[in-house]
C-alpha cells in the first residue's frame, strides 16, 4: 500500500507550509518554521533550503502564511489588521531584498472570466500605477515607480505566459516584480482563508495540474515576490478532510464534555476540528471499518484511485467565491499600495475606522 500511494497519488497544494508540516522533520534537516503574531494575525514563516526544496519540488526561499478566519476580510476593521498584517511582510521582504523604493512590475496572473482564477487581474484593477506620472514628471513625493500587467492565461491568448511577461520585462526597466496568482490548498479549512508570500517566485498552475514555466528570480533576472490565495481544493481533499471531520465529530460526542451551550444550543454550534483529536484505532475500525485504520497518504491514493478514472476528481470552489476574490482583491491591493507609497500609507493609517 504504501509502494501504491508513493507511485498514485501526488499532494495537491501550492502552500509550502502544508507541504512542510506532511513530512516529518528528519526528511527535511535545512527547513526552519517559525509562527509569528503580526498584530493579531497568526503567520506561519517557513524558510526552505536546498536539499528540502529538492524533495518538495518547490524553490527554495522564505515563504509567509496568513491564516484567516471565516469572513475576516469581509469585516472593515478586521480586514483593516490583515491589510497592516501583509504589509509588514511585504515590506520585511523588501528590505531583505533591498528592494525599498525600487521600480517595482505588478504581475496579475489568472483569467478574469474564470472567477476562482480572477484574483490576480482583480488585485491589478485596485492598485495604484505611477510609472507614467513619473515619465511626465508629475508625480507626487513619497511614491514608487510602480507599473502593471494582466497578461491573461494560454487558453485565450495561445501565448506562454512567462513570454509574455518576459517580453512586457525587457522594454520596462524595472528593478522587481510582485506575482498575484490564485493557488490550490490541500485543505478545505485554508480555501480563501489564507495569504501566502515568497520571494521564491510561481509556477502558474502547479496546483491544479497545469503546470507553466516557472516566474522567478532565476528565469526572469530579477528578484520576484509572489502573492497567493487558495481559491480551489481537490474532491479528493474534500473527501479525505471530511472522514476525518467525521471521526473526530463522533470522538467528541461520545467522549467529550458536553458545555452547557451545546445542551442548550437549538442547532450544532461551530466547531474547531483543527484542535479535535481523532479517535483511537480501535474506535476508528468500529466506525469506519478498514477506512478508518488507513493512514493519511493510503486515504487520499483510495479516494483518487475510486474518482479519477469516473472523471469526478474536479477542482471545488465555495459558492461565495465571488465576494470572496473580490474583497481577498482589494484587501492585497491596498498592502501593496501602503507598502510601495510612502505617502499613502501616512494618509491611510491616518484615516478613522469605526
Amino acid at each position: 500500500m504504501e509502494q501504491a500511494t508513493e507511485l498514485n497519488y501526488t499532494l495537491r497544494t501550492d502552500l509550502a507550509h502544508e507541504d512542510v508540516s506532511r513530512r516529518k522533520p528528519e526528511e527535511l534537516p535545512d527547513v526552519q518554521k517559525e509562527e509569528l503574531d503580526i498584530g493579531g494575525v497568526r503567520v506561519q514563516k517557513t524558510v526552505i533550503g536546498e536539499t528540502a526544496a529538492e524533495k518538495l519540488k518547490k524553490r527554495p526561499g522564505t515563504y509567509f502564511l496568513l491564516e484567516l478566519e471565516p469572513g475576516d476580510y469581509h469585516d472593515s476593521k478586521t480586514c483593516r489588521k490583515i491589510e497592516l498584517a501583509l504589509s509588514e511582510v511585504l515590506e520585511h521582504m523588501l528590505k531583505n531584498l533591498n528592494l525599498k523604493g525600487k521600480r517595482v512590475l505588478v504581475v496579475g496572473l489568472g483569467n478574469v472570466n474564470v472567477t476562482p482564477d480572477s484574483l490576480g487581474p482583480y488585485v491589478l484593477d485596485n492598485i495604484i500605477v505611477t510609472r507614467h506620472l513619473f515619465e511626465l514628471g508629475t508625480v507626487s513625493e513619497g511614491y514608487t515607480e510602480v507599473c502593471g500587467m494582466s497578461p491573461g492565461v494560454m487558453g485565450t491568448t495561445g501565448i506562454e505566459t512567462y513570454d509574455i511577461i518576459s517580453a512586457v520585462h525587457g522594454q520596462v526597466d524595472v528593478d522587481f516584480l510582485i506575482v498575484i496568482d490564485a493557488l490550490a490548498a490541500a485543505s478545505i479549512a485554508r480555501v480563501n482563508r489564507s495569504i501566502q508570500v515568497t520571494d521564491a517566485g510561481i509556477s502558474p498552475g502547479s496546483g491544479v495540474g497545469n503546470k507553466r514555466k516557472e516566474i522567478s528570480s532565476q528565469t526572469m533576472g530579477v528578484p520576484v515576490i509572489a502573492i497567493g490565495v487558495p481559491t480551489v481544493v481537490d474532491a479528493v481533499t474534500i473527501t479525505s478532510d471530511t472522514i476525518d471531520f467525521l471521526l473526530k465529530y463522533l470522538n467528541q460526542e461520545a467522549f467529550g464534555e458536553k458545555r452547557p451551550a451545546e445542551m442548550l444550543a437549538a442547532e450544532p454550534l461551530k466547531r474547531n476540528f483543527a484542535e479535535m483529536e481523532l479517535p483511537k484505532e480501535d474506535l476508528r475500525e468500529q466506525w469506519m471499518g478498514k477506512i478508518g485504520l488507513l493512514t493519511e497518504p493510503e486515504k487520499r491514493s483510495l479516494i483518487k484511485e475510486v474518482l479519477s478514472p469516473q472523471g469526478y476528481n474536479m477542482m471545488v470552489t465555495p459558492k461565495e467565491v465571488d465576494a470572496d476574490v473580490e474583497d481577498l482583491a482589494k484587501l492585497i491591493a491596498t498592502s501593496i499600495d501602503i507598502t510601495l507609497h510612502d505617502s499613502y500609507r501616512n494618509t491611510y493609517l491616518s484615516e478613522k475606522h469605526i
